[in-house]
């Protein structure tokens, strides 16, 4: 295969090994003229692999590797069943300018993990740890994700992620919610402890979810001007415009608290599994997942709720 061909002909990326397409040089012209190095690409290419668990979000076969790329806009690649790797590799190098600002973008996508907002922020996480030798950096605007110029710099050590402990419940009634509210979400983390305590763990799932939703919300309504505009505030599709509160799914109320700073990555991440569970009080939703939150994961959300809680307790705290 030639690496310097243009893009756009037409033909197959069917070959394996790692020739000429390795040592290629590729830049994103409509974001800046600097080239990516062969080792970015590589570490784009192990991203889309998803070999490493621990570091990548979804593991992708050679034929699920074929219908990632048609998703980024590129069918004329298809896995010939040679080393994931090294083809994976050949493709990326491949690829246009163009063609590869797309193939980032869609591994930022939230679409791309079916929605799945850990998942989603996993893979920009990665993104960004190598795009940043290269000056670029992956940002989503609502769920759409762009790329702009930084200074060029190596990717910050990993954030160790504090200990999840039981902490007591905040005095909801001091921190300057609506009238009511204080008194229903202090009654709502009783009794998900009394769930837990009782072994009733969906429901005790379902109530904890509440709790964070509804306090979520509270911050949101304390906090209109910041919550509107922030990066990850969604957005109406026919209008863009920010939609109402109201409208704003538990999802998305996670991630604009976390793109505010209200609450720990580690507890969005968390936050978002728990949400998981939250939605099945669906009963069909229960039936096609087919499962149910057990001691262990009751357990592990309440101790992701309260350190949410607490977390959304100390942004209301200070205000006058």
């Amino acid at each position: 295969m030639d690496a310097g061909r243009a893009a756009g002909e037409g033909d197959e990326l069917g070959v394996g090994g790692h020739g000429g397409a390795f040592g290629s040089r590729l830049f994103i012209t409509s974001v800046v003229s600097v080239p990516v190095d062969r080792q970015t690409l590589s570490a784009i290419a192990d991203l889309i692999c998803g070999d490493d668990a621990a570091r990548h979000p979804v593991r992708r076969s050679g034929s699920e590797l074929t219908r990632f790329f048609e998703r980024a806009g590129l069918p004329r690649f298809r896995h010939d069943g040679s080393t994931r790797k090294w083809w994976t590799l050949e493709a990326v190098s491949a690829c246009s300018e163009a063609e590869l600002e797309g193939v980032i973008k869609r591994l930022a996508h939230p679409k791309e993990y079916t929605g799945d907002g850990a998942q989603a922020d996993q893979a920009l996480g990665e993104l960004n740890r190598v795009l940043i030798v290269e000056g670029l950096k992956v940002e989503r605007s609502g769920i759409e994700p762009t790329i702009r110029k930084v200074v060029p710099d190596v990717a910050a050590p990993p954030k160790k992620e504090p200990e999840l402990k039981p902490l007591p419940p905040p005095d909801f009634l001091a921190l300057g919610l609506e009238p009511g509210v204080g008194e229903l979400l202090a009654e709502r983390w009783r009794e998900a402890q009394r769930c837990l305590d009782a072994k009733a763990y969906l429901a005790g799932t379902i109530m904890m979810g509440s709790l964070l939703e509804g306090l979520l919300l509270g911050v949101a309504l304390c906090f209109p001007k910041e919550a509107n505009q922030a990066s990850a505030a969604p957005r109406d599709t026919t209008t863009s415009k920010v939609r109402q509160f109201h409208a704003w799914t538990l999802s998305e109320m996670i991630d604009v608290a976390h793109a505010l700073g209200w609450i720990d990555l580690d507890v969005s991440r968390f936050s978002h599994a728990l949400r998981d569970f939250r939605n099945l009080i669906h009963p069909y939703q229960q039936l096609a997942s087919k499962t149910a939150p057990d001691e262990d994961t009751c357990k592990i959300s309440w101790l992701v709720v309260q350190a949410a809680v607490n977390d959304l307790a100390r942004v209301l705290k200070p205000r006058p």
